[in-house]
């Protein structure tokens, strides 16, 4: 049975992507388990922004969080895209 629009026991394809997201970024950033990582999909309404943004929160205990965006919406995020984004200063 579906409540609000939500499918019990099969993960949405957002669920799926984010997990694959919040996976690259960990390998990527060789964190250790204790890190938390946000994926979220944000509509930019500046004119210099490219319209729809994958952001990235990274949060390692006993350190500054660390947001990260790629261009784009979630699903379009590739493997390499989120390994440049970590490695940008």
């Amino acid at each position: 049975m579906a409540l609000f629009g939500i499918r019990a026991g099969r993960p949405s394809a957002d669920a799926q992507t984010r997990a694959a997201i919040v996976a690259w970024t960990r390998a990527a950033g060789g964190l250790d388990p204790e890190a938390v990582v946000k994926v979220n999909e944000i509509v930019c309404a500046d004119p210099a922004c490219p319209g729809t943004e994958t952001v990235i929160l990274v949060m390692v205990p006993g350190r500054p969080a660390r947001a990260v965006k790629v261009a784009g919406p979630m699903e379009g995020v590739t493997e390499a895209e989120v390994a440049s984004a970590l490695a940008a200063p």
